[in-house]
């Protein structure tokens, strides 16, 4: 039965079937028909694992970072990051980083960080002379930041696997994603060094620039600043930078409309949704994991083999490239999180280390075919073909498996952090 379901889940994941129905599928039918477990027994789990408090903050990030987008604040913000560094060799696609790192800082939702930046930047950089299929994948790879920099809707779905402080694990991809932003603008440096440069800003163009996207550059304060002050539950932070957004978008910028607060509504509803269903249906598997022993045996097997911290780590670097090509990263999370949390814990290793290594290989997946998500998403954004952006991924892959071995042999960068504002 079990190698029925597996079967089934294959064919169905090929065939490029919704991954909520993949997983519902296969693993309804290997605890139904497999293990003889009641139908109530899932619903009531699902039910559990949907409910969790921590997933209330979720919906509510996304809400602000579509608020922000619609509100004028990341206009602000491009102009902001324009110009700071527009006159640096390849300074736009430098900008269009920074600003990804920027919203990342405010928004909940990877896919609404390329909409945001990249709608605003790459029309620009395309204009000026970068490569198009260069600058759809800088703007989708850029977009990763928003998986380590906190708010991150990734942090919080880990938090909710592993019981893990989200303020931990917040803290936890603070210096991994500053890290992964200083890669990005190498790259950018390097390759784009002979794309013709913007005019250098004056100062008081900087300074005017600075203060109008400054009630932006405040939100990560707040949402932040009330969580490791203890005045705030991430929620409830997340809660305050939805209406925070708000605020800015209709009183101070006074670009959001109630049709355009609607239409944000609208989208953090659908994208709510996808994530949850995922969620619903993930846990189907986890029962029968738990059933039968699976992680137990697992950790059985390492040991009996004698494996080392080492091997795990290139396993799990290996396992999450390879599931990144065909699934999205939330997917991936509830695949194997629980698996590789237990064989971690086994080894003595840092969960939160565990966490950035984890988001590093994964988040590759974003920009690697099949699924290639991020690709589709910032081609979308310029009308561009993605197939001819594909040439360019390798590089960036590169740069990904590079940033991702520096995490595995650099575990302080992030337990640092989160071990001195514990």
């Amino acid at each position: 039965m079990f190698s029925l379901s597996m079967s089934l889940s294959f064919i169905l994941l090929f065939l490029a079937v919704p991954i909520f129905i993949v997983f519902g599928l296969g693993s309804s039918i290997a605890a139904i028909w497999g293990l003889n477990l009641p139908w109530s027994v899932l619903i009531q789990i699902s039910f559990a694992a949907l409910t969790k408090h921590i997933l209330v903050a979720v919906p509510l990030f996304i809400f602000a970072g579509m608020v922000m987008l619609r509100g004028g604040a990341a206009t602000r913000l491009v102009n902001f990051c324009t110009a700071l560094v527009g006159h640096w060799p390849g300074g736009l696609g430098v900008a269009m980083v920074v600003a990804m790192g920027f919203f990342a800082a405010f928004c909940g939702s990877i896919l609404a960080a390329i909409t945001a930046v990249g709608t605003i930047m790459m029309p620009k950089m395309i204009e000026q002379g970068y490569p198009t299929p260069f600058v759809v994948v800088l703007a989708a790879s850029a977009a990763l930041l928003e998986a380590l920099i906190p708010p991150s809707n990734a942090a919080i779905l880990y938090s909710a696997l592993t019981n893990v402080p989200v303020s931990q694990t917040f803290a936890a991809g603070i210096i991994p994603g500053i890290i992964l932003l200083f890669l990005m603008i190498a790259v950018v440096l390097i390759k784009c060094r002979n794309v013709k440069r913007l005019k250098k800003a004056t100062s008081r163009e900087k300074l005017t620039s600075f203060f109008k996207a400054l009630p932006a550059l405040v939100t990560p304060f707040i949402i932040l600043g009330g969580i490791y002050a203890g005045l705030l539950t991430p929620s409830e932070s997340a809660a305050v930078a939805g209406v925070w957004a708000a605020l800015i978008g209709f009183i101070i910028y006074r670009e959001l409309t109630f049709t355009g607060l609607v239409l944000c509504l609208r989208e953090t509803a659908i994208t709510t949704a996808i994530i949850f269903s995922i969620i619903a249906t993930a846990t189907f598997l986890s029962v029968v994991l738990t059933y039968t022993q699976t992680p137990q045996k697992i950790i059985e097997f390492f040991t009996s083999m004698g494996a080392s911290p080492l091997l795990f780590w290139v396993m799990l670097a290996v396992i999450c490239l390879f599931l990144g090509t065909f699934i999205e990263i939330v997917p991936v999370f509830y695949l194997t999180v629980p698996i590789f949390a237990a064989i971690a814990l086994s080894f003595d290793q840092s969960l939160l280390h565990l966490y950035v290594v984890f988001v590093a290989f994964a988040g590759i997946g974003m920009i690697t075919p099949p699924v290639c998500v991020g690709i589709y998403t910032s081609a979308g954004v310029v009308g561009e073909d993605p197939g001819k952006a594909f040439r360019e991924i390798p590089l960036f892959t590169l740069v990904g498996i590079i940033y991702g071995a520096l995490m595995i042999f650099f575990p302080w960068a992030s337990t640092w952090l989160p071990n001195i504002l514990r």
